[in-house]
């Protein structure tokens, strides 16, 4: 385009629009709404990078927004689009670093979440450094003695030996690691063993994931970040496995604990007899 086409104006787009919208012009084989098309990606291709995303997506989220009615009939029409290809890519952005739908990243009670990450990824173990694993100076552990050989317990390891706790005490090997994975995963997101367990506790995709009920679910989550129950809370049964296990616990020292053993035995059973997700 050597002269400036009369869409880049707010009345002309607006004339434009209306003019595909009724048939006049068509999207498929009218060249103005091509030269449109490759002027919004022009026009968007900066912010899309920025995003880290390509020029053509931003394009394409314009399409979707011109095609609308709001779009046709707003005082400034390349306001209306401006914002809503702003919106698509950051939430676009997020969903790729949250591994998520963009649907899902779109949602309000999932803006304080950070990307997905791994355990691993972090040079410092992340029990010394992350709220989710701290406990109260006043707090008495009755840790047991190290050997020669001890060596502190990093997150993954406690991941691993927790999965292994699950396994010994009946639970498929299939369902203990997505299961322990899944809570996992939701604690690092939240930085909080009692804010991930009201989340997951109320988490019915996590139960059809699994493909066993709520009482198997529940008895998976108490044993995993422990009984919040105030009660409980310095009990080896309100820490959890998993902080039991990155305080230097061994898998055999927990197992041998009669209610957490208890209850990971019950829980088990309970998934033999059917316990299934309906």
């Amino acid at each position: 385009m050597t002269t400036a086409a009369s869409f880049t104006t707010s009345e002309g787009l607006r004339d434009l629009l209306c003019r595909l919208h009724t048939g006049t012009a068509e999207w498929r084989s009218s060249q103005e709404a091509a030269d449109l098309l490759e002027y919004a990606m022009e026009k968007y291709g900066a912010l899309a990078r920025k995003h880290g995303l390509d020029p053509a997506e931003a394009a394409a989220a314009a399409f979707e927004v011109m095609r609308t009615r709001a779009a046709r009939n707003a005082a400034d029409p390349w306001a209306v689009v401006t914002r809503a290809v702003q919106l698509t890519l950051t939430y676009e952005e997020r969903a790729n670093g949250m591994l998520c739908s963009t649907a899902r990243a779109r949602r309000r009670e999932n803006a304080a979440f950070h990307d997905a990450e791994r355990f691993s990824d972090r040079e410092t173990p992340i029990h010394e450094y992350h709220p989710a694993f701290q406990i109260d100076a006043a707090t008495e552990i009755d840790e047991p003695e190290p050997s020669d050989s001890d060596q502190p317990t990093n997150a993954f390891v406690a991941l691993e030996r927790a999965i292994e706790v699950f396994i010994e005490l009946g639970w498929p090997a299939e369902i203990a690691r997505t299961g322990t994975e899944y809570i996992c995963s939701r604690l690092m997101r939240t930085g909080s063993r009692g804010t991930a367990y009201e989340y997951l506790r109320r988490d019915h995709y996590v139960q059809a994931l699994l493909d066993v009920d709520q009482s198997c679910w529940l008895s998976m989550l108490r044993t995993t970040l422990g009984n919040q129950h105030p009660d409980r809370e310095h009990t080896n049964v309100g820490r959890g496995v998993l902080l039991l296990l990155l305080i230097g616990y061994e898998v055999a020292d927990v197992i041998s604990m009669p209610d957490i053993a208890r209850a990971v035995s019950l829980g088990a059973r309970a998934l033999a007899n059917g316990g299934r997700h309906v």
